[in-house]
């Protein structure tokens, strides 16, 4: 197997480097943008998994897969994008699994204590999922509602409708909280 840099043979891409990132994406330039957005995949990922040792499994895996899956990748102008989908895919396979094993640790007697002493990392994840996407999309990667849409396959309007239902109950959430 070859280690060529650049995907494509053809003599006139080789000699226009802008045209490159264009039509195909090289090996280097995917190492290059995956090395940028590792920690902004990192952050996202150990939000949906409360875990580091999963956030960096799931990022480390997302980026292995996105490196074989590159041919895939039609537009490089939506590697960020196509990244950060696979990097949720892996972390959504990741909360599967972890739902069928069983916890070690042992449920609170009155889980009304440990829901009222949340913190906002505590109480994002305690939003529905599809809630919690568009939160940790939004607020803690810093993408925008179109970006978040294209990433979840939805409708930019189901992205604010969504976004302005998980801030009202995280407002009710960190209100309750406060007032106890």
């Amino acid at each position: 197997m070859s280690s060529a840099i650049v995907i494509s043979a053809d003599s006139e891409r080789a000699e226009h480097p802008d045209r490159i990132q264009k039509m195909c994406m090289s090996q280097e330039a995917y190492a290059v943008g995956a090395v940028d957005l590792r920690p902004k995949l990192f952050r996202m990922a150990y939000l949906y998994l409360g875990s580091e040792a999963l956030a960096l499994d799931a990022v480390d895996d997302a980026i292995y897969q996105g490196l074989m899956s590159i041919k895939k990748l039609r537009q490089p102008e939506y590697f960020t994008t196509w990244l950060t989908r696979i990097t949720i895919n892996k972390c959504k396979d990741t909360l599967r699994r972890k739902k069928r094993e069983l916890p070690f640790e042992t449920i609170p007697e009155e889980a009304v204590e440990a829901f009222d002493s949340l913190s906002i990392k505590m109480a994002v994840s305690a939003l529905p999922h599809e809630l919690k996407e568009i939160i940790i999309l939004r607020y803690f990667s810093g993408f925008t509602q179109a970006e978040t849409a294209q990433m979840l396959d939805i409708p930019q309007g189901t992205v604010v409708t969504r976004q302005r239902r998980a801030l009202r109950l995280l407002k009710l959430e960190l209100a309750e909280e406060e007032i106890e």
